[in-house]
């Protein structure tokens, strides 16, 4: 069950772009803990020198400050590097909707600057994150690979993009790459801060604070919350995933689905807080419903999340009440 007995060769090094960020810096927390080295390139314009920091004194620990959208940074930082784990990159779909060009840069050349990078190094597996915004409007549940809607974000676009470009890189020039279609990732040091804070340590810190959050919509949206280290299991199975499965793109999640509402109420009962919230209208771009078929990572990748969301949300909870 999960990944603390995944074995790599000893020598094995690992490359976490945007590894200042949420899903990033776990990602090389997991991996030193195990033993191996670990190379975090960021740029730090949406990572936080304090979650960088954190390892500075672990001799397997090297930080790169820097930006995939420069192509000779990438490629200095995939020398000797025997998987990439691609994180960098621009999140939220309403702020994409006001930047588009922005994340066409970003998202998409940054990404494909790392492929090529990853390829002319010589790189054995190419993880890379996906996000379940490439479902679009398409209104079966659960999500099932291969049956994709149309898009509805210009975040979306660029995470389309990127698998195409990945199944190329596999098909053309034989760099094994693999999607990781997350869904609603939330756990430890994921930021609560900002207009584009996710919705779960946003709601912990204003209720810590006796503040009142606002519910875009009816509350009535579902999603499949995800817990970090079930993401964690799935990026580094990937590395250890066949030839056979390169070239795909997965759906990285529990399988579960929750209401926001009942999130809501779950956290103002753990927290202890007798706060209603406010409801404000629905975001521009945003999926009504998600749910995850997560078959086709469990067949291919070995995947089987170990954490539920009600154990995830209790991990989580208690971290930010010690942290914030």
């Amino acid at each position: 069950m999960g990944y603390s007995n995944l074995k790599f060769p000893k020598d094995s090094v690992f490359l976490v772009t945007g590894g200042a960020g949420f899903i990033g810096s776990n990602l090389c927390e997991a991996i030193l803990k195990m033993g191996y080295k670990v190379r975090c390139l960021d740029d730090l314009s949406t990572g936080k020198q304090a979650n960088v920091d954190l390892f500075l004194d672990d001799p397997n620990y090297t930080f790169i400050k820097g930006d995939i959208k420069d192509l000779d940074i990438c490629i200095e930082a995939c020398e000797g590097v025997d998987y990439v784990l691609n994180q960098a990159a621009w999140g939220s779909v309403p702020r994409s909707i006001e930047m588009p060009l922005f994340y066409e840069k970003n998202n998409i050349m940054g990404t494909l600057n790392m492929m090529e990078a990853a390829r002319q190094q010589g790189v054995k597996k190419f993880v890379y994150a996906s996000s379940s915004s490439v479902y679009g409007d398409h209104p079966v549940l659960p999500k099932k690979e291969g049956q994709e809607g149309n898009l509805l974000s210009p975040y979306a676009l660029t995470k389309r993009v990127d698998e195409e470009f990945a199944k190329l890189y596999t098909r053309l020039y034989g760099l094994d790459t693999y999607g990781m279609r997350y869904f609603n990732v939330f756990g430890r040091r994921q930021d609560p801060d900002g207009a584009y804070a996710a919705v779960i340590p946003k709601f912990i810190k204003m209720l810590m604070n006796d503040e009142t959050p606002t519910i875009n919509g009816d509350g009535m949206q579902s999603r499949d919350f995800t817990y970090i280290e079930n993401v964690i299991e799935a990026n580094l199975k990937a590395c250890l995933a066949p030839h056979e499965a390169a070239g795909n793109a997965f759906n990285i999640a529990y399988g579960g689905r929750e209401y926001l509402i009942d999130i809501y109420h779950s956290l103002t009962r753990a927290l202890g807080k007798d706060i209603e919230p406010n409801f404000g209208p629905d975001r521009a771009g945003d999926i009504k419903h998600s749910n995850a078929d997560i078959s086709k990572a469990r067949e291919m990748l070995g995947y089987d999340p170990d954490y539920d969301f009600d154990s995830g949300l209790k991990l989580a909870i208690d971290w930010y009440v010690e942290n914030l």
